[in-house]
């Protein structure tokens, strides 16, 4: 009996459009080990699990892997759950608490306080809970359902999505599935299948963990957020990866390898 393949899993309600079917235990010869995103990569370029959804940033720094072609967590204009939010206007901005969560949303803080206001605050990495986390810097960044379900009154905020979108016209993609080359792409695909046939299902467990409405949840999953990707949005990674080697985050703008997709994705009833 072949032994199961290890696959770390965010469970951020952001991510359940591409792993419900893991959790659910819906795809065959795969064990799902959730975990937050910066966890997912350090699993994966520890060599502990085969394949993880990992911040975009860190599939280009793990040796080795490809990139499931048409699937992510991207948004084109606004995600609602990737935040920057500050005590003071963004140009005064001189230190800054990240998710420690956060890998790809940390590297594009950077890249737009740099390139949109032009200014290089310091950072530091912080547990994320945002009346502490400002209570050391002048700004926080927060990601996944945190950011989902922050108050931010009275307070200034910058959606990753609406910023990235302002400064290159792109969509943005925020975490990927990264496979070993002996991973098949196929599963994940599977995976999304499943998830899609069960989004009511989806949307309600969303409302019970986040105590969000459900117009407001289903908004946020099916319109701000969207995890089948195109041409833009591989532009945006494109693009992202430049800006990422020229700000010195990664060491090459190249774009990993991509694994290959099924003419005829899985179906589920």
């Amino acid at each position: 009996m072949t032994p199961a393949i290890p696959v770390s899993v965010v469970d951020f309600v952001n991510a359940w459009p591409l792993t419900w079917g893991f959790l659910k235990g819906a795809v065959e010869g795969f064990l799902p080990l959730t975990d937050v995103p910066s966890a997912c990569a350090d699993r994966l370029a520890r060599g502990e699990v085969g394949a993880g959804l990992v911040p975009t940033i860190e599939a280009a720094r793990i040796p080795g892997v490809r990139i499931v072609r048409g699937l992510g967590i991207a948004s084109h204009e606004r995600v609602r759950s990737v935040l920057l939010i500050s005590r003071v206007p963004f140009p005064e901005i001189r230190s800054v608490a990240l998710d420690t969560s956060s890998r790809s949303s940390a590297a594009m803080v950077r890249i737009l306080l740099a390139d949109l206001y032009g200014i290089i605050p310091e950072f530091h990495r912080a547990v994320p809970e945002l009346p502490r986390m400002l209570a050391t810097a002048d700004a926080a960044l927060l990601i996944g359902d945190p950011a989902l379900m922050a108050s931010v009154r009275d307070l200034h905020v910058l959606d990753l999505a609406e910023g990235w979108n302002r400064l290159t016209g792109l969509p943005f993609i925020f975490a990927v599935w990264a496979v070993r080359r002996e991973v098949p792409p196929e599963p994940f695909l599977w995976s999304r299948d499943y998830a899609r046939l069960r989004i009511g299902e989806i949307v309600d467990a969303a409302v019970a963990r986040t105590g969000l409405g459900r117009s407001l949840v289903s908004e946020y999953l099916e319109t701000n957020l969207h995890h089948d990707l195109d041409e833009d949005d591989e532009k945006g990674l494109a693009e992202f990866y430049r800006r990422a080697a020229a700000h010195g985050l990664i060491s090459s703008p190249e774009l990993p390898p991509f694994s290959g997709v099924p003419l005829v994705p899985r179906s589920f009833s």
